[in-house]
């Protein structure tokens, strides 16, 4: 598996958010606590914001830990949202098309999870894909797939539905060719103003996610920390790891919920359930309605 943070608020230098916490990313590369893996070091990625609609990927297949450009880069880098990803593989290959995020336009994308059985049903999730959008796939992981489902079902216009209709379309593939547990996932997802996070399995697993508790209250509970002090109230992070051991300062995300961090609104956690897409919809036509078995009209 993988660890990741998405971080949104006041301008940072990437340092503060991969190197210096306690239990920074870079940390966690070598030293993870609750995921299956305590080693993540099959790459890593920075994506990040500041005045281009579109981001800016750096990646590399190095560990993390080891790489002196992404040290360098990190004190002098500043950015008002930040994705950063350090990759277990789960069985595609160390490469860099492979490590995330993973950017199309102005969205980026990353995963901690899998599509169980990948290479079973890789051939029948591709066919899904909007044909428009199929060469613009560079890799060969589940989660690159994934993300073109989702930009496939609407990502731009509707995030939360598209995902749901993707895992939904990834279950019934998986279901019908025997797979019992076919998706295991935390996803973040970005369009440069507001961030969605997404914690589901289908045996009700997940791998871990977190969001932090608002600035204003970790300002009242520990004013001697100055570092709650230079960010901004809208400043927050969702992690799939905590990145300190201070009490009080993250909140689990539950189960099967969408976390959303809204740019200019308030924050909300929603019910995550997906959409049995149906394939035969998906495949006649990747611009119709994408109905669902549930929508479907009867006869």
């Amino acid at each position: 598996m993988c660890r990741w943070l998405a971080y949104s608020g006041s301008p940072l230098l990437l340092e503060e958010l991969l190197y210096k916490p306690e239990h920074s990313l870079i940390d966690q590369s070598l030293h993870a606590r609750l995921g299956p893996h305590t080693t993540n070091g099959d790459g890593f990625g920075v994506g990040w914001y500041n005045d281009s609609i579109s981001p800016v990927l750096y990646r590399g297949i190095d560990p993390a830990w080891n790489d002196q450009n992404l040290r360098e880069l990190s004190g002098h880098i500043r950015a008002r949202l930040v994705f950063a990803h350090i990759r277990a593989s789960t069985g595609t290959p160390v490469q860099h098309t492979n490590c995330h995020p993973f950017r199309h336009g102005k969205w980026l994308w990353m995963h901690n999870g899998l599509i169980n059985n990948f290479d079973a049903i890789k051939r029948e999730l591709v066919l899904g894909i909007e044909p428009s959008l199929y060469p613009d796939i560079k890799g060969s992981s589940d989660t690159e797939v994934f993300f073109f489902l989702a930009l496939s079902f609407g990502l731009e216009d509707d995030p939360v539905l598209a995902v749901e209709r993707a895992v939904g379309f990834i279950e019934h593939v998986g279901t019908r060719c025997g797979i019992e547990f076919p998706m295991r996932m935390c996803v973040a997802a970005t369009d440069g103003q507001d961030v969605w996070g997404f914690r589901y399995s289908t045996e009700h697993r997940s791998p871990s996610l977190y969001f932090s508790t608002r600035v204003d209250t970790l300002r009242e509970q520990y004013p001697e920390i100055a570092a709650f002090q230079a960010v901004s109230d809208e400043s927050r992070l969702i992690v799939s790891e905590p990145l300190s051991d201070l009490e009080g300062a993250w909140n689990e995300v539950p189960e099967s919920t969408c976390a959303i961090i809204r740019g200019d609104g308030p924050d909300c956690l929603l019910p995550f359930v997906p959409r049995q897409t149906d394939p035969r919809v998906v495949l006649g036509d990747p611009k119709s309605d994408m109905l669902t078995v549930e929508e479907r009209p009867s006869a």
